[in-house]
């Protein structure tokens, strides 16, 4: 378990970003984000876990679209919102070699957060949530045992609860376009708001790949899980 609890960093590093806002610096630079139909249902799909990948295509952004055609999806960023993903990318690094990890390259394998977008910078504070998107692949390897993607909401719940997160009920399906993800929802009082935090998981080309979502409500939360799209063909169009 102590090794799930050291991989779901890239999940919630993005929380821990929302809620912490002096965690990334004041006078980094901020990247600008240039300018589907969803069905339910009570149980998640089984999906099984397959060797990765050589090597993690980190994806694009133009256009105000964020590109992943080796994974097949594509995901909207907001007009305005800014980008992170190098920074924490950069920080996960840095914790991964400083705790016995052999080298950059080898945290790379593992796995990389592919998109980090805020609303606002994470370090400007304001009263309401500051809704987010991150996107993240880690290695499938990295988890024994593990055989569909509702199994990666184990570990995560536990570790969510840890930062103060409540469930809204169990995992289930999500069906965006021909793909079925896992699904959960969580939510957290922080002062006088409620965070609320929709992480959805699919395992592909190895990788366990989580989108993760968070807004001031479930309608902003679901405005922004209807970016996502899952494509197929070599420009992800």
């Amino acid at each position: 378990m102590v090794c799930c609890r050291r991989r779901f960093t890239f999940v919630l590093l993005g929380v821990a970003v929302v809620l912490c806002a002096p965690t990334l610096q004041a006078n980094a630079p901020a990247q600008n984000a240039s300018s589907s139909t969803s069905g339910r249902s009570t149980s998640a799909a089984p999906q099984k876990a397959r060797t990765p990948v050589s090597s993690l295509d980190a994806g694009s952004v133009r256009a105000g679209v964020y590109r992943n055609p080796a994974l097949g999806f594509i995901c909207k960023i907001s007009a305005g919102w800014v980008l992170r993903t190098e920074e924490m990318n950069t920080r996960e690094d840095q914790d991964a070699t400083s705790s016995n990890d052999k080298s950059k390259a080898s945290a790379e394998k593992s796995g990389r957060v592919l998109l980090a977008a805020f609303s606002r910078p994470p370090e400007a504070r304001a009263e309401d949530v500051n809704a987010s998107i991150l996107i993240a692949a880690e290695s499938a390897a990295a988890y024994p045992g593990l055989k569909e993607a509702a199994q990666y909401f184990g570990p995560l719940t536990e570790v969510t609860k840890a930062q103060g997160f409540e469930t809204d009920g169990d995992p289930y399906a999500l069906v965006i376009g021909s793909k079925t993800l896992a699904r959960g929802d969580f939510h957290k009082d922080v002062g006088t708001r409620v965070m609320r935090q929709s992480t959805l998981v699919i395992l592909a080309h190895g990788y366990v790949v989580s989108f993760t979502f968070i807004g001031g409500t479930d309608d902003e939360v679901e405005e922004l899980i209807q970016g996502l799209k899952f494509v197929s063909g070599p420009h992800g169009k």
